[in-house]
């Protein structure tokens, strides 16, 4: 077992979920996807997690997106915690979770921190490219829960970095000014960035984001 790195190809599993048989390289299609996993059913954090995945959905399919959740307990227990998820959240599961209960998933992206828990997954987040690269990998303890409006933010800059050749700054948000790459001359900028640019120093520059 091997630790994931930014920019290695997403290992391809076949695992059961709550909504069939997944493939995992086929069901990402050529979209992009985030794979998050759970500690254990019938927790009090992952509760509210999976409810607000299940509220965030349409926005992470403006994008692209699509999400799968995996937890290291089986198909029945998922089904009944769903329904719990659903009322107490006030929302209805609308994405597959994957019933890991080999560890099979979990050993192949390395979720389980023996140092943390032996057995259980930490709150691991992956983000794929539509070219089956990891883009973005975060490592939540088991204890705090994780914030998806960050993880729109963050796709909206990796989806924009992608293609254009910019970066986004300190607390960036989708409409707010880029930076421009350092491999940009000056000369080059009027072309590339047509709605202009603004020079603070020769190595930072800042243009309107280019794909509004």
């Amino acid at each position: 077992m091997s630790k994931i790195r930014l920019g290695d190809e997403a290992p391809n599993f076949t695992a059961v979920s709550t909504e069939g048989e997944i493939n995992f390289h086929d069901w990402l299609g050529d979209g992009w996807g985030i794979l998050f996993s759970h500690p254990a059913d019938y927790t009090p954090v992952c509760t509210t997690e999976l409810g607000t995945v299940a509220k965030y959905k349409a926005e992470f399919g403006k994008r692209n997106v699509k999400v799968v959740a995996l937890s290291v307990d089986g198909l029945t227990s998922h089904k009944g915690w769903i329904k719990d998820i659903n009322e107490t959240q006030n929302t209805i599961v609308n994405f597959p979770i994957i019933a890991d209960e080999d560890r099979k998933v979990a050993q192949l992206y390395d979720m389980i921190h023996p140092n943390a828990d032996s057995k259980l997954t930490v709150r691991s987040v992956f983000v794929i490219g539509d070219d089956k690269k990891v883009k973005l990998t975060i490592t939540y303890p088991a204890s705090t829960g994780r914030n998806f409006d960050e993880l729109l933010r963050v796709i909206d800059s990796l989806q924009l970095t992608s293609d254009y050749k910019v970066a986004t700054p300190a607390n960036w948000k989708h409409g707010e000014d880029c930076v421009i790459s350092p491999s940009i001359s000056n000369e080059q900028i009027p072309e590339l960035f047509p709605k202009g640019s603004k020079e603070i120093k020769p190595y930072l520059r800042l243009t309107p984001q280019p794909n509004l």
